[in-house]
C-alpha cells in the first residue's frame, strides 16, 4: 500500500510538471489566423491607475534580477521593439489580466504595472499611445514589446522589430485627467463599446445580439463590414462601467475588447 501510495504521487508529481511546461499551446509565436479589421481600435486614453496588486515584485528571469520602478515620474527611452502574437493571446499578463493581441497593450521589463506610454517608430514616425500590463521583451537591445494591433499601427509587423522612442505618460492621482484637453472630459463617457467577435453569418449576430442584450442588460448590436458582421456591446457611458462589463463578458468570451472612440 505504501509503495502504492509513493507510486501515484510520483505520477501527480509529473503530470503537473508536464502541464507547467505545457502552459502555451502553441510553441512558437505566430500572427492570428483569422485577422479582424483593425482600422477601428483607437490609441488607449492615458489615466491615473492605482498599481496592480501583482506584477510590481523586483523578479528575475534567466538568472538575471529586474527591478521594477515604482516610483517613476519621467522616461523617454531609445531601443528596439517586438512584437508579441497568438501564442499568449488570453493567457495571463503579468498583473493578471487576460493578454489581448488585438487591444493597444505592451510588457516592459521595469515600469510600474499599469503604466502608459507613447511609442514613436523612429523610420516613419508614427505614433502610438499603449497601456503596459506584462513583463520583456528579454532580449538585448529591445526595450519593448508591442501587442500584435500595436506593431501593425507602427508598421513593425512585417519587419517584427522595429526602433522606436518610448516617452512615459505620468499622472498623479490628484490629477488624473487623460491628455484630453478638460473640455473634452466631460465628453469621455458614452463613446465605449465592447467588441464581442466577428462573424460571416448575419443570422448568428443577430442571434447573439438579442442574448447578449438581455444577459447584461445592455444594448448589443452589429454592424457589416466587407461581408463581415462585427457584434458589438454599447455606447456604455462611463469607462469604469464598461470594464466591469467586459469583465463578465470575459468569462465566456475572452477574447472580447474595449473600443473607445476619441470625440
Amino acid at each position: 500500500m505504501k509503495k502504492l501510495l509513493i507510486t501515484c504521487f510520483i505520477s501527480l508529481l509529473l503530470t503537473a510538471c508536464s502541464h507547467n511546461n505545457e502552459r502555451y499551446q502553441i510553441s512558437n509565436d505566430h500572427a492570428p489566423t483569422e485577422i479582424p479589421n483593425l482600422e477601428h481600435i483607437e490609441n488607449v486614453t492615458p489615466r491615473y491607475e492605482p498599481l496592480s496588486r501583482g506584477g510590481n515584485r523586483d523578479y528575475t528571469v534567466r538568472g538575471i534580477d529586474y527591478k521594477v520602478w515604482r516610483d517613476i515620474t519621467e522616461l523617454t527611452e531609445r531601443g528596439g521593439a517586438s512584437w508579441y502574437g497568438n501564442k499568449f493571446h488570453g493567457h495571463l499578463t503579468s498583473n493578471g489580466e487576460r493578454y489581448n493581441m488585438f487591444a493597444m497593450s505592451a510588457a516592459h521589463k521595469n515600469l510600474p504595472l499599469p503604466s502608459y506610454v507613447q511609442v514613436t517608430n523612429l523610420a516613419n514616425k508614427k505614433q502610438i499611445i499603449v497601456r503596459v500590463n506584462d513583463r520583456g521583451p528579454f532580449h538585448e537591445g529591445r526595450i519593448i514589446d508591442l501587442s500584435y494591433a500595436a506593431a501593425k499601427k507602427l508598421d513593425i509587423l512585417q519587419a517584427g522589430t522595429g526602433q522606436v522612442e518610448i516617452k512615459l505618460l505620468h499622472f498623479p492621482e490628484e490629477k488624473h485627467l487623460s491628455l484630453l484637453d478638460k473640455k473634452q472630459t466631460e465628453s469621455i463617457n458614452g463613446v465605449f463599446h465592447i467588441q464581442y467577435l466577428v462573424t460571416s453569418s448575419a443570422d448568428k449576430a443577430a442571434l447573439l445580439s438579442k442574448t447578449l442584450t438581455q444577459k447584461h442588460k445592455a444594448p448589443a448590436f452589429f454592424e457589416k463590414k466587407n461581408n463581415l458582421y462585427f457584434l458589438r456591446i454599447g455606447p456604455l457611458t462611463s469607462e469604469a462601467k464598461t470594464e466591469k462589463l467586459l469583465r463578465a463578458i470575459q468569462k465566456d468570451y475572452p477574447k472580447a475588447y474595449i473600443i473607445h472612440q476619441q470625440p
